[in-house]
């Protein structure tokens, strides 16, 4: 009797998830597809296809990367540094612009470089007088649709995209701050720099409001309102110098005239 051949039970289905059908791309693992065959070299390499890819987060991060980078390599150097900021809209021929001029050249005669925004006004004249003394005279410039390069004063400039990156390196590379009269972006700069020394991310530095008239109010405001409602303490208004004396505010910043500011941590026990 002739026994008919048998026919193989059916293996089991492929499993489409098996370490097979994975595939690494750098630190990434995922299951291979029609759209993720080809290799992160071909990526690179090839130079057809879309550009959307400049415009995704991945492609941002690196352009972030690339800011901290350049500004931490421009500046590592730079030695013992003075921010100064204050508007773009106060040109030559207000007091104040003449003030700032002058707090820039005073600054670098004291042994600092001077470093602004980078823009027209207030900063322009601190890079101004910077820059008339002989010393380092740094822009820290902003992508803005109003503002499209650095002053002619700036020595050594970085421009950047991204104002995060930006305020870091005003941070990082300054002992101290003057704070001519100034807009939005003023108050932005004044008050990362305070919120830093408040939740003690950085170490104490002077803080000097140049012209009282302009700034007083913002204080008595911080005074009798903030503080009043409980929102801030008392050695918060304290961080806040206000001056019109170019001579004291080279004071304050040569000899670290900072008000003394206890710990904020909560007391234990």
């Amino acid at each position: 009797m002739t026994q008919e051949p048998r026919t193989p039970a059916p293996g089991p289905e492929p499993d489409p998830v098996a370490p097979s059908n994975r595939h690494r791309q750098g630190p990434v693992e995922r299951v291979l597809d029609a759209e993720h065959r080809s290799t992160t070299d071909q990526h690179l390499l090839d130079t057809r296809g879309i550009t959307e890819f400049v415009h995704t987060d991945p492609w941002r991060v690196l352009r972030i990367q690339s800011e901290f980078v350049e500004g931490f390599g421009t500046l590592a150097e730079t030695g013992p540094a003075i921010s100064v900021f204050g508007s773009a809209r106060l040109r030559p021929g207000h007091p104040m612009y003449a003030a700032a001029e002058e707090v820039g050249r005073r600054l670098v005669q004291a042994g600092y470089a001077v470093i602004t925004g980078g823009g027209p006004g207030i900063m322009e004249a601190a890079n101004k007088g910077a820059a008339g003394a002989g010393g380092t005279s740094i822009g820290l410039g902003i992508e803005l649709p109003f503002e499209s390069r650095l002053n002619d004063y700036v020595t050594l400039g970085i421009n950047f995209r991204y104002f995060f990156a930006r305020k870091t390196m005003f941070v990082k590379y300054s002992q101290g701050f003057v704070v001519m009269p100034g807009g939005f972006g003023t108050f932005d700069e004044l008050f990362e720099a305070l919120t830093l020394v408040q939740t003690e991310k950085v170490t104490n530095f002077p803080v000097v409001l140049f012209g009282t008239s302009y700034w007083q109010g913002l204080v008595d405001w911080l005074r009798d309102q903030a503080l009043a409602e409980g929102c801030i303490n008392p050695v918060d208004v304290e961080m806040l110098q206000l001056s019109d004396d170019v001579d004291e505010v080279l004071d304050i910043m040569v000899n670290n005239r900072t008000p003394f500011l206890p710990s904020r941590r909560p007391v234990e026990g």
